[in-house]
């Protein structure tokens, strides 16, 4: 089958009906209250929700949010039976698209099986070595650049200052230009989508945040559109250049429509999940002096100038760095809850599921197993050692998905990561109020409320 084909058709997953709350009474669990059923304690306090249901009805449950019923699948098993999809049972895009349909569509999360597998392997080239050198050239200058203007010696807002940082990055090392008028106007549109995504009026009535996202994605089209001519004819190292010049198995370029819909995914995707996972990562570095100084000692004895670029062939000799900056996701994962809808009856653990249910596994419930991960909110990035982590069910920490849904953007998080920690820890030791903690808001993208108050002191 071509991929113009595939492209143009609806397969049967998208044709499967949400399953009635009447076909799901014999799995444990209740609906709630009328009409908003558990909307308003999910979003209140998400992890306790899930603990407190676990603990009542066990790990599989029905809950009714959002105006739907759904079954969770806790733990590493329903991660692994969801991610791994080895039966194709589980549609990605009917999960998402109640969010992101309207604003991100036909991004990688919003395609299945086959057709997603092809854009995958066609947007995988601007992932390789190549490309990825040349991202990471303009986010060493990207970063030293923002980091010369934040505060020395008194406390401020850590999460507004590397969410403007992030956004400013995914700008120029995706796009490849320097930030300008029409530049800064595709970042407020690009706010305004991601806004809109969780907005709880879903329809683009005036003055809403839907209405507001809808005009931002009429500006990005708009924007990209116009872009991909120029970008297959002068070329360029940027990811926007790379997806212009991509194409499928016999040669024939990605659509202007292909392009739009995965540029617009990927920046979204690049800026909010990277701004959270630094976020939960400085915190973790200020509350754990001890962990800050092994991490700083590392990048030290990476034998280079303070203030010299991370090299690529570098990026493998940061494993303390790595290990942090997992240790940080495991306690926020950038994205604590992943949807899926069943497109075929199944069974797990003795229950049988019909097709068309609404099926949630919890990264964050996973990552706070103390069966898992002894004393659960302990920050201790010694479990990721080879030998902690051989040890473990390969579901259990799953901060990127998995599967032929797993990240494709992985490799480019943590390089980034590790570019912004180089460039950070050799310029500010980060110290936080005696007895602070942050006000973590935990879904749909975790973030500090109070914006997390930091002081930097040079080094």
């Amino acid at each position: 089958m071509s991929v113009q084909t595939l492209g143009n058709r609806r397969g049967s997953a998208y044709d499967v009906k949400p399953a009635p709350g009447s076909a799901l009474t014999h799995i444990p669990g209740d609906d709630g209250w009328p009409i908003v059923g558990h909307t308003l304690v999910l979003l209140a306090d998400p992890k306790g929700f899930v603990e407190r249901r676990a603990q009542r009805y066990g790990q599989i449950y029905r809950s009714r949010a959002f105006g739907h019923t759904n079954v969770s699948l806790l733990g590493p098993e329903g991660n692994e039976l969801v991610l791994l999809d080895s039966q194709k049972l589980f549609s990605s895009v009917l999960g998402w698209d109640v969010l992101l349909g309207r604003l991100f569509p036909r991004g990688l999360m919003l395609l299945d099986f086959d057709e997603h597998r092809l854009h995958r392997r066609a947007l995988s080239v601007a992932f390789k070595s190549g490309p990825m050198q040349s991202y990471l050239s303009e986010l060493n200058a990207g970063i030293a650049k923002g980091l010369r203007d934040w505060p020395r010696r008194r406390e401020f807002k850590f999460y507004p200052a590397i969410k403007q940082l992030t956004l400013d990055l995914a700008a120029t090392s995706f796009l490849g230009q320097e930030l300008g008028p029409e530049l800064e106007a595709v970042k407020r549109a690009f706010i305004a989508m991601v806004a809109a995504s969780i907005a709880v009026i879903r329809a683009p009535l005036p003055g809403t945040q839907m209405g507001r996202g809808l005009r931002g994605r009429a500006l990005i089209v708009d924007y990209f559109n116009r872009q991909i001519p120029l970008r297959r004819e002068r070329g360029g190292d940027d990811l926007f250049s790379q997806l212009c010049r991509a194409t499928w198995d016999d040669g024939s370029l990605l659509s202007n429509a292909d392009i739009v819909d995965h540029m617009s995914f990927l920046m979204m995707a690049a800026h909010d999940t990277m701004t959270s996972s630094l976020t939960s990562f400085v915190y973790r570095l200020a509350a754990n002096p001890g962990w800050q100084e092994k991490v700083r000692g590392e990048l030290r004895g990476l034998s280079l100038a303070a203030d010299e670029p991370l090299p690529f062939a570098r990026l493998d000799d940061l494993v303390f760095t790595e290990m942090a900056f997992k240790e940080a996701m495991r306690l926020a994962p950038p994205v604590p809850s992943l949807p899926r809808r069943a497109v075929r009856d199944f069974e797990f653990k003795g229950f049988r599921i019909p097709a068309g249910t609404g099926i949630n596994i919890n990264p964050l419930y996973t990552h706070h197993m103390p069966q898992l991960w002894p004393d659960p909110e302990l920050y201790d990035p010694m479990r990721f050692d080879v030998e902690a982590s051989r040890a473990r069910h390969k579901f259990a920490f799953v901060p990127f998905g998995g599967g032929a849904h797993m990240c494709l953007g992985l490799n480019f998080a943590y390089m980034q990561a590790k570019c912004f920690t180089w460039h950070f820890l050799n310029k500010f030791q980060v110290s936080i109020p005696p007895d602070y903690r942050p006000d973590w808001k935990m879904w749909p993208i975790p973030y500090p409320r109070d914006g997390l108050s930091v002081t930097l002191t040079p080094v």
